[in-house]
């Protein structure tokens, strides 16, 4: 679970930093970025339906692993961006892309042990990248050192800047 939480924090610190340098950017903006940094472990959903249960039911292969590669994420991106307003769908769609990009990159280049990551650029190849091996999706301290960094941008935007607006400076 510290993965999952890891890449939500690293997906808030990312909003955070992004609303700071635009002033369009609020909270709930920050939230998309959140969601599409969480959006590849969308493939956890085999815990509630697994893959032999749905492959028996639609009567073909199946697999959930194709949402944690790059071409899977694309279309889980796309389909999230209808939920917004036609209007904001760019916007929606860049923030959720954004975070998205933060977790294949945590993972690419710093998660699994093995020397090689998933194959994250799945459909166009099948290749598995070296990773750096830093840590294990079990490990608790990345999940500690980006809460510290949430709460560092937490106080940058909430507490330092929204002082500062407040004086008139």
């Amino acid at each position: 679970m510290a993965d999952v939480l890891t890449h939500v924090l690293v997906g808030y610190v990312l909003g955070t930093i992004l609303s700071v340098r635009y002033a369009w950017l609020r909270p709930a903006h920050v939230t998309l970025v959140m969601i599409g940094a969480l959006s590849p472990d969308f493939v956890k959903i085999y815990l509630l339906f697994p893959d032999g249960l749905v492959a028996a039911l639609v009567g073909a292969p199946f697999s959930w692993d194709p949402l944690h590669t790059l071409g899977g994420n694309l279309l889980v991106l796309l389909l999230g961006t209808l939920c917004v307003s036609p209007g904001e769908r760019r916007r929606a769609f860049s923030l959720l892309a954004a975070g998205a990009l933060t977790h294949h990159v945590l993972d690419v280049s710093l998660l699994t042990v093995t020397g090689h990551a998933y194959a994250v650029f799945w459909p166009l190849t099948a290749v598995q990248p070296p990773s750096g091996g830093l840590y294990l999706s079990s490990d608790a301290w990345p999940a500690l050192v980006a809460g510290a960094l949430a709460a560092a941008a937490w106080v940058l935007r909430y507490r330092w800047l929204e002082g500062r607006d407040s004086r008139g400076q």
